[in-house]
């Protein structure tokens, strides 16, 4: 029988390291991360002496229900072994097949191929025989630099989010953003004025185990109902938590599994983004990420024509800035969960 070749690196890796070695990614013959490093990292007359480069290797099938804690037991075995940071999402920017093979457990992407998922969480994220490729120092310094340049940008009347590096718009996704008007929300316990409120800030914290509640009569969702009539159960995508003008305002970032409603303003808060699109956006936003979420109705389209946006929220332009307090600030309702549909 033909063997599966590796998801990140193929099983032939002579060329690839030669290349590897060329671009100047590292010094020495590929290593385990059960090996104890050649070198440490050093500073000489400015320069960093970087580490061999190690690969590790995927011993059993991980499904997504199960890939964040071994992502972190993987964190927790390179820190005692590296004498440099290395967390989940360096080694995924290390390995940007393993973003794009998350991206594409998206429900409606398998089911172009015609393949029904019912359960999301079961879907391989890491194959057994895979190996992840472990940032050197020198590829570290750099991923920090680039992610230190790295804005979450949402464009509320624009219904579209953008992750920017510097200038550059990264990627450009369609999102939904909360409706224009005001309603009584259980969870909340009062009324709740749903507009998507804009403001600068960074990513607070982010929910690796989510809740869907139906915040009309606070029960959590198990199942839920995709556009195309199917039901199936919640896929485990983190949600993103921004703090912005200071507050809390519950305005989570996280998948819908409707993406009809995209480019629609149909939520009560939150910017949802289709599921392909969500996995994305956690991998270039951990905590601390800048975020902005404003309220421009011209932008400039791909061919530089200026265009003139809807305005939603009619009146929201005249606002200095929003003066309600955050929904999470006193920590009330459960920031774990979402004032959303799924």
């Amino acid at each position: 029988m033909k063997q599966r070749a590796s998801l990140f690196f193929p099983r032939n890796r002579i060329l690839i390291l030669a290349v590897l070695l060329l671009a100047g990614w590292g010094c020495g013959r590929p290593k385990s991360v059960s090996e104890e490093p050649a070198t440490t990292d050093a500073v000489i007359t400015g320069e960093v002496i970087r580490t061999p480069l190690m690969f590790h290797p995927v011993k059993r099938d991980i499904p997504i229900r199960d890939y964040f804690e071994y992502m972190d037991s993987l964190t927790a075995a390179l820190d005692s072994l590296l004498h440099y940071p290395v967390n989940e999402y360096l080694i995924a920017r290390a390995n940007p097949r393993l973003i794009d093979s998350l991206a594409d457990t998206d429900y409606y992407i398998r089911m172009e191929r015609g393949v029904f998922t019912y359960d999301p969480q079961a879907l391989i994220a890491l194959h057994k025989g895979d190996s992840l490729l472990i940032p050197d120092s020198g590829m570290v310094a750099g991923y920090l630099d680039r992610m230190a340049a790295t804005v979450i940008d949402v464009n509320i009347p624009e219904y579209t989010l953008r992750i920017m590096e510097g200038d550059s718009a990264l990627y450009a996704f369609p999102v939904r953003v909360g409706r224009n008007e005001k309603k009584y929300l259980a969870m909340a316990g009062r009324k709740v004025d749903l507009r998507t409120v804009p403001g600068s800030g960074t990513i607070y914290r982010i929910n690796r185990n989510p809740v869907f509640i139906n915040p009309s009569d606070n029960k959590p969702y198990k199942v839920t109902r995709r556009d195309d009539g199917k039901v199936t159960k919640l896929p485990r995508i983190p949600w993103l938590d921004p703090e912005l003008n200071g507050h809390r305002y519950g305005q989570l970032i996280h998948p819908t599994t409707n993406p009809k409603t995209l480019g629609k303003a149909y939520s009560n808060g939150c910017v949802g983004l289709s599921e392909a699109d969500a996995w994305r956006v956690y991998f270039y936003a951990p905590v601390g990420t800048k975020v902005v979420f404003r309220y421009d109705l011209k932008t400039v389209n791909e061919q530089g024509d200026t265009v003139q946006l809807k305005d939603i929220y009619p009146g929201m332009k005249k606002l200095p800035a929003p003066v309600v307090a955050g929904l999470f600030d006193s920590g009330s309702p459960n920031p774990d969960l979402c004032l959303c549909l799924p």
